[in-house]
């Protein structure tokens, strides 16, 4: 975390020299992965460009390509061409990844994948797949986690057959200590990351508190529902509506201050028991193929940093989905993700 906020500040002084030039660096020295073509031209798209996301539609991630794809065709920046998001969720993601990471020079160009740190801490465990094997485009945002409850549901969990408060997690916390079995739901990634760092702050293990993890957030919540799991991990995007008709109730913020809104009710885990609060930052970007063109490469980094500078992506995106602004470039954001990924990897001890 201290890293992650080093990293920031010194991306936006990074921002701020580039503003006071008369122009952000748009990537033209992206320094990423071994693919880059060294082109001296300019890019423009001539057709469809298709974007992969490999979550469900609905999800956190889904939400993101598709407002980020609405902006630039609302803001005229892909020169008047389609832009297809693809949901591709094959083997947790991998397949779609593997797809963008091996796309040969030329297709490559028009190719984007929503890259995000709950994406690449499973890529890295799984696979040989590296951050090296595509160009990062940008980060665009931070986004982070609550609990939540369907209590409504006719749940089948056995929490909630003994009559357990699905409203309240220090209740489950206790339960799940005198012996009743409590669930929690969720995605891949970093939302294993959260739930494990959240059993261990609570002095549980996963006999207790056990977590099934689903494609995507959606599928998670679509668990929830259906009375499958007591809790689910959430980011508030994929969420939002389903609070907003009653169907889920936020338990808890997994963050170090409560949210606003409609979310202000769930407390942080310091505020229901001697606990320090859990948090796991999830930062949100944008990748291309290793083989995308230097000028491809500053093309779809520029027209990102253009989607971060207007009101529909602050108003209709951070501000509705309760995320930090956090725009860094190619440049910028290559260096945060192969750092990222290096430390993940030397703390998990993957080689």
């Amino acid at each position: 975390m201290k890293k992650f906020l080093a990293l920031t500040l010194a991306s936006l002084m990074l921002l701020t020299l580039a503003a006071c030039g008369g122009k952000t660096d748009s990537g033209s020295d992206s320094g990423s992965g071994s693919g880059s073509s060294g082109d001296s031209g300019t890019f423009t798209p001539s057709k469809t460009v298709t974007w992969t996301c490999t979550s469900s539609a609905g999800g956190g991630s889904d939400i993101f390509s598709r407002k980020i794809s609405e902006i630039m065709t609302n803001e005229g920046l892909v020169n008047g061409q389609t832009i297809v998001v693809s949901n591709e969720t094959d083997g947790a993601g991998e397949i779609g990844r593997n797809k963008i990471a091996t796309m040969k020079a030329g297709d490559a160009d028009y190719n984007l994948l929503t890259f995000n740190s709950g994406d690449l801490m499973p890529m890295v465990q799984n696979t040989k797949n590296r951050a090296a094997n595509f160009r990062i485009l940008a980060i665009m945002a931070v986004d982070k986690q609550l609990l939540f409850s369907c209590p409504s549901s006719d749940s089948k969990t056995d929490y909630a057959k003994a009559g357990g408060d699905q409203t309240d997690f220090a209740a489950a916390i206790e339960a799940a200590k005198n012996g009743t079995f409590v669930v929690i739901g969720g995605s891949k990634g970093d939302d294993i990351t959260t739930y494990n760092k959240l059993l261990a702050e609570v002095g549980l293990d996963d006999t207790q508190m056990s977590y099934i993890t689903y494609d995507s957030t959606s599928d998670a919540i679509t668990a929830a529902l259906g009375g499958n799991v007591d809790f689910v991990i959430s980011k508030p995007a994929a969420a939002s509506q389903y609070v907003e008709s009653g169907d889920l109730t936020p338990v808890l913020a997994l963050s170090t201050e409560r949210y606003a809104g409609n979310l202000a009710d769930a407390p942080t885990l310091s505020e229901i028991g001697d606990y320090e609060d859990v948090e796991v930052p999830v930062w949100r970007g944008v990748a291309g193929p290793a083989s995308m063109s230097d000028s491809a490469v500053a093309f779809w980094s520029d027209a990102l940093g253009k989607v971060a500078g207007t009101e529909a992506w602050h108003k209709e995106y951070l501000e509705t989905n309760q995320l930090l602004d956090q725009y860094m470039d190619t440049a910028s954001a290559t260096t945060y993700v192969t750092e990222y990924e290096a430390d993940y990897m030397a703390e998990n001890g993957i080689s």
